[in-house]
């Protein structure tokens, strides 16, 4: 059944209101915004974990806080409303990859707690972001720039660290909650409508010993916008659904030890996805004896599954040493259900399953500290190895061909000091050597540095390189058939980068706290050398391979803030960037620097007096460029292309009861009802080709309720 998205939000808005009516005073005087998150500790690039204040690096931290706020289930809830950032749905797979400085997901990557996470495509590249749950992490740090000194190949726009949650304060700790959300005007208790139930669990059995558990059902039904489902069975091209339906199940677990001096945690995941996929063309089947028809349809599953396994000890060696070591075996595997459907009856015949993706490896990490009794002077090594075998089929793209195994290894060293000059100057170098199975040795280094001025301003700066690995199909692809000659290429070199960072920052803030002021100015440069693309190698026959051909280069400026005064929270930011692209694989090509505006801000009021807080998130994402070859013309000409601005809105409101214990959220996601963006091709002052169907962000204006209920003994 359907649900009219209106007399939702009457009700919904109803309902907030007898909340607001049974109001209860709070038994516990909450903080107030501005004496929250004054020294948040962060991990990612850190020698020993320190407070932001004090890196060297520059560190965004989107806190527990923050996510609940937004009442984010999947990582891309969350990153679609930050700076710099820009997430790429995509309907067809029901995958979210994440962009950032105008570079793909291959040049970003993504960590759970220092861990690179495996995937379909790799090694913490090319993550879907709506695969990655937040119900057991405790922050979100983010690293903008060249990370290739700590975490090796391919983090050559940055890094996103998910830290999750290790310990409690309280013996036992039982949460449950649900969640319904329509899918833009799409509701319905069972069949429309996206549904989560989640559990978690943690006990502290003694001061040392500490294990938790987390269960989450996740249904996102699908949103057929003018399609008719699955169920529909005219051959009229609305079958199925413009964004596929997806069910997410994932199991988590995890057991730490914390010693006087020695501690350790393991951490396991289960996750589990099934995407369907409904063929638009119907065949009637039309049976002239019976005058009767017999439709039928061809029809895939798609089914992901992720194991993660992560074991960490840490602690000292001879009483001085301090040692981090991470071993993880991770794997990821796709498989295919093809079938044709008979629609009226609801049943599946010439079934054909294969696992046409598969990922696999071990992975490990380790550091090496405080060889210094001096305070001005910190060192630490480290080396980090991966060994990573998996295929990837024709089987999904409907050709054949075999799954061919290959093996990726890695073996990296790196080194990187910290020295303090005075109370005010900090500089920290730092390189790594990288060898692999595939490639030459290649190197990364970095230097950074932190002043403090007298006034309370800090100057960062940040230099470093990252190579970025040839991907599977880069390296290994063969598809040749009578029609096709497209083939990867073993002699591909690692891409090289370099990133340059400034940062200048200012805390001003009352003695009582009452309100706090956090401005920064940056302002980078980055550039990426050998870019690997698709080129022709041969004009008859036509064939194509992959080389090192290409350049990219981007650079720009943001401003951002962040006031809090008493309950009141108010975060602002701009961002201003070019990028240029050499087409070295094109006879002809523009590489004019194309720019683009981001705006992000949010605002967050606390009422303690009812235990209530109200939250409003916008980013606009600016108009986008980019030289595209002009279809109409017969020799190759590069015409530019423009993506329409668009702004993207979130709201929520969340109340507590019984002192914390319950909690009530309501919400609204994309309340500028955006969902298709204009993109067309400009030659001159006029508009060259017609409108198209544009880019499809979204599916509309979204309601959703969260009652969540926190038990802690």
């Amino acid at each position: 059944m359907s649900l009219n998205k209106n007399k939702l939000f009457i009700y919904f808005s109803f309902f907030f209101s007898v909340v607001i009516l049974a109001q209860e005073p709070a038994s516990v005087e909450k903080d107030s915004m501005a004496m929250q998150n004054l020294n948040e500790v962060v991990v990612t690039g850190q020698i020993n974990k320190q407070s932001v204040d004090k890196s060297v690096f520059e560190v965004k931290v989107i806190p527990r806080e923050t996510l609940d706020r937004l009442a984010g289930n999947t990582l891309a809830d969350v990153l679609n409303q930050s700076l710099n950032i820009s997430i790429q749905p995509n309907p067809s797979s029901g995958k979210s990859s994440v962009e950032l400085f105008g570079l793909d997901g291959q040049y970003f990557k993504i960590l759970v707690d220092n861990i690179p996470l495996i995937n379909d495509e790799g090694l913490g590249n090319n993550t879907d972001l709506t695969q990655i749950n937040l119900d057991d992490i405790e922050q979100v740090e983010i690293v903008e720039g060249s990370m290739g000194v700590q975490y090796g190949s391919n983090a050559v726009s940055g890094i996103i660290n998910i830290i999750t949650r290790k310990d409690s304060d309280y013996q036992w700790e039982i949460t449950p909650y649900v969640q319904e959300e329509t899918i833009g005007n799409e509701y319905g208790f069972f069949d429309q409508g996206r549904h989560i139930q989640s559990l978690k669990v943690g006990h502290r059995f003694s001061d040392q010993w500490y294990v938790n558990g987390n269960v989450t059902h996740n249904d996102f039904t699908g949103h057929q916008n003018n399609r008719e489902g699955e169920f529909h069975a005219l051959n009229d091209g609305r079958r199925g659904y413009e964004w596929l339906p997806k069910l997410q199940y994932s199991g988590k677990g995890l057991v730490s030890y914390t010693g006087d001096h020695f501690r350790s945690f393991y951490r396991m995941e289960y996750f589990n996805e099934q995407v369907d996929r409904y063929d638009s063309v119907v065949r009637e089947n039309f049976n002239p004896s019976t005058q009767t028809s017999n439709p039928t349809a061809s029809d895939d599953i798609f089914t992901s599954r992720r194991f993660f396994n992560h074991l960490n000890v840490a602690g000292q060696l001879f009483q001085k040493v301090n040692y981090d070591i991470s071993a993880s075996y991770q794997q990821q595997k796709r498989d295919v259900e093809q079938f044709t459907y008979r629609i009226n009856s609801r049943e599946k015949f010439d079934v054909e399953s294969q696992e046409y993706e598969s990922r696999k490896g071990f992975y490990s990490r380790g550091t090496f500290s405080n060889f210094f009794t001096s305070e001005k002077t910190s060192l630490q090594l480290g080396y980090e190895l991966s060994n990573i075998n998996g295929y990837s089929s024709s089987a999904a793209i409907a050709f054949s061909g075999n799954n061919i195994a290959r093996r990726l290894e890695s073996y990296d060293a790196f080194a990187t000091a910290e020295f303090a000059l005075g109370e005010r100057f900090s500089f920290r170098p730092g390189t790594r050597a990288m060898f692999s199975s595939q490639f030459k040795t290649q190197m990364a280094h970095s230097l950074s540095a932190k002043y403090a001025f007298d006034n309370g301003y800090q100057l960062r700066a940040v230099v470093g390189t990252s190579p970025r690995n040839p991907n599977f199909d880069e390296l290994f692809t063969y598809f040749v058939d009578v029609n096709h000659d497209v083939q990867g290429n073993i002699n591909l070199e690692p891409e090289r980068s370099l990133s340059t960072f400034l940062h200048l920052k200012k805390n001003f803030f009352q003695k009582d706290l009452k309100w706090r002021l956090s401005s920064k100015i940056s302002a980078w440069y980055l550039t990426v050398d050998d870019r690997i693309e698709l080129t022709v190698v041969n004009e008859t026959p036509l064939a194509f391979q992959y080389n090192n051909i290409d350049e990219y280069r981007n650079w720009g400026t943001s401003f951002t803030n962040k006031l809090v005064h008493g309950d009141f929270q108010f975060d602002l930011g701009l961002s201003l960037s070019g990028e240029s692209k050499v087409l070295n694989s094109e006879d002809s090509f523009n590489d004019d620097y194309l720019y683009a505006l981001q705006v992000s801000s949010n605002v967050g009021y606390q009422i303690p007096k009812i235990n209530t807080t109200f939250s409003l998130f916008f980013k606009y994402n600016g108009p986008e460029y980019q030289f595209v070859l002009d279809p109409e013309q017969d020799d190759p000409t590069f015409i530019r292309s423009k993506r329409e601005g668009y702004g993207w809105m979130d709201a929520s409101i969340k109340k507590t009861f019984m002192e914390d214990k319950l909690q009530l959220t309501l919400g609204a996601r994309n309340l500028l009802d955006i969902t298709r963006v204009n993109t067309s091709s400009v030659s001159g002052s006029g508009v060259h080709s017609s409108p198209n169907t544009g880019l499809l962000l979204g599916y509309g204006r979204s309601l959703f309720v969260k009652l969540l209920y926190n038990l802690k003994i």
